[in-house]
């Protein structure tokens, strides 16, 4: 349907990258990268070098998220889905209670279902909708996603928790940087780079509460927990301004600099042209009578990823491939698992609006050309 559609000169964006993952590295980033020459890369990451840059963007992440002085900044090799597992066998006593709206949020509890020591509940809603957690009696553990990347869903509250030795726990993979959070509110908050962040995958990041930290300390005595998924190893060697394992120290290095260039305009600016974005494309997918929100209702419409159905006469796929094909727009296809015709589009600080501006009048150009 649209393999003879071309991408007018003028409508050609800068960057061709609106994908929700990997994220939009600035070349300019790498530039830096190379400029480290041997005095980074392939280095040893207990030596000064690496420990620097390390507690860098420790302190750039404290500084950009105004946490408490209490709460600790974690980083550990494997990603946010590693770190499903080491939440069960580090934080979880005995019950977890999950609310699920998307295919990330169910894989969590997916992960502590099958371990034999949690009780593991599910309180879930169709995909396409939006759930916030609220406490449910007898849990040790609350664990909600702050923004599913499968179907643009953002969660519009994270409420305290009454029972004061309770755990509410965040994945904010996509989210973070992005979308608020009281911290106030929360006991282990945790994402990996590879989205807001800028960075290639492989990390997580996770800042965590005295509570939380007390509790890890407690369960290592209690119960087994294999040496490569201990957070006590996470914990002790991120305080020294190391990882246990050896990092990427190229991932940590992206990730600097863009927590660097966002703390010079600081969060709320952040999230305020994350907010103007989101208005370009849902105002778009309102006004077009082939497009529409996948997320209905509005307070879960995410400002890190938006979601967009396509009329079923117009195959996205084959959109999407035509405009791969002419570099103007990389990885726009909606989540697999969904089976929609639908687009899936990054507004992730990198993304600019100008070129999110493009490529509405491109898909918009394409779309309403093939109907002619």
């Amino acid at each position: 349907m649209f393999e003879n559609f071309k991408v007018p000169k003028d409508l050609m964006p800068s960057d061709p990258r609106f994908g929700v993952g990997p994220s939009l590295i600035p070349v300019s980033a790498l530039e830096s990268l190379s400029k480290t020459g041997q005095h980074l890369l392939g280095t040893s990451h207990r030596k000064t070098p690496v420990r620097n840059l390390v507690k860098e963007l420790q302190e750039g992440i404290r500084s950009y998220f105004n946490l408490p002085a209490d709460y600790e900044v974690i980083l550990g090799n494997g990603g946010a889905t590693l770190l499903w597992d080491m939440i069960g066998f580090n934080l979880i006593e005995k019950k977890s209670c999950h609310f699920i709206c998307g295919e990330f949020s169910d894989k969590w509890y997916r992960s502590h279902k099958i371990m034999p020591w949690i009780e593991a509940k599910d309180v879930r809603v169709e995909f396409g909708k939006g759930i916030n957690p609220y406490e449910v009696a007898g849990y040790d553990s609350y664990c909600c996603t702050l923004n599913e990347t499968s179907t643009g869903v953002q969660l519009s509250n994270i409420p305290k928790l009454n029972n004061p030795d309770a755990l509410m726990m965040v994945d904010a993979t996509s989210g973070a940087g992005q979308i608020k959070a009281d911290f106030k509110n929360i006991d282990v908050y945790y994402f990996s780079p590879q989205k807001v962040f800028a960075s290639d995958g492989g990390l997580y990041v996770a800042i965590m509460s005295p509570k939380a930290i007390n509790r890890i300390n407690k369960l290592s005595q209690e119960r087994f927990i294999p040496e490569s998924l201990k957070l006590t190893h996470a914990i002790e060697n991120s305080r020294q301004n190391q990882t246990y394992n050896t990092p990427a120290i190229a991932t940590i290095f992206l990730m600097n600099e863009q927590m660097k260039q966002m703390n010079k305009l600081g969060e709320d600016k952040v999230i305020e042209l994350a907010k103007k974005k989101a208005a370009l494309m849902y105002g778009w997918a309102d006004e077009k009578p082939y497009l529409s929100a996948f997320i209905k209702e509005k307070e879960f419409r995410s400002e890190a990823v938006i979601t967009i159905d396509v009329d079923e006469k117009y195959n996205v796929d084959n959109l999407a491939k035509s405009l791969r094909d002419q570099n103007a727009a990389v990885d726009i296809d909606g989540y697999r698992k969904l089976g929609r015709n639908q687009m899936r589009i990054a507004l992730f600080h990198n993304v600019s609006y100008e070129n999110l501006e493009k490529l509405t009048k491109i898909v918009s150009l394409a779309i309403e050309s093939s109907a002619n």
